[in-house]
């Protein structure tokens, strides 16, 4: 009898705090839809919002995307990482400003490598430069 007493008690005051519960998880939703609105992240997927970024900084700072592969998924203890792999043709300085971007203004993950490459257009005997990056997010 006082085993189900108890039981019954614990359920009585789990449902008082549902009503401050509900509140609290209404209040975290619009937290987080407020930063999904701030970085950029409006209901697309990552890897379109982390296009649509790239793409808009390229055409104003004379850059081209040259490749944007698959993410490629895995996990890490529990948690899922998306690595996405892009490649980018342009001028030294503009390049670092966009992987600024990536990593401290839009948060869409971090930035693990950058390899910068110095190709020549045998066509045109110019040179240009070349940078492979890699952004792991998380989730």
């Amino acid at each position: 009898m006082k085993k189900q007493y108890r039981e019954l008690k614990t359920q009585e005051a789990l449902f008082e705090n549902i009503p401050k519960q509900l509140s609290l998880l209404k209040q975290k939703q619009v937290y987080y839809d407020s930063i999904l609105l701030k970085y950029q992240l409006d209901g697309n997927s990552i890897q379109n919002s982390l296009l649509k970024t790239i793409n808009a900084f390229s055409a104003e700072n004379h850059l081209k995307v040259n490749g944007f592969l698959e993410p490629h998924v895995s996990t890490l203890n529990g948690v899922p990482l998306k690595t996405y792999q892009f490649s980018l043709i342009g001028e030294y300085n503009a390049i670092i400003k966009l992987i600024h971007k990536l990593e401290q203004q839009t948060k869409f993950g971090e930035i693990i490598n950058v390899h910068f490459e110095k190709k020549k257009k045998y066509k045109t005997g110019k040179f240009y430069l070349e940078a492979f990056v890699l952004l792991r997010s998380f989730g």
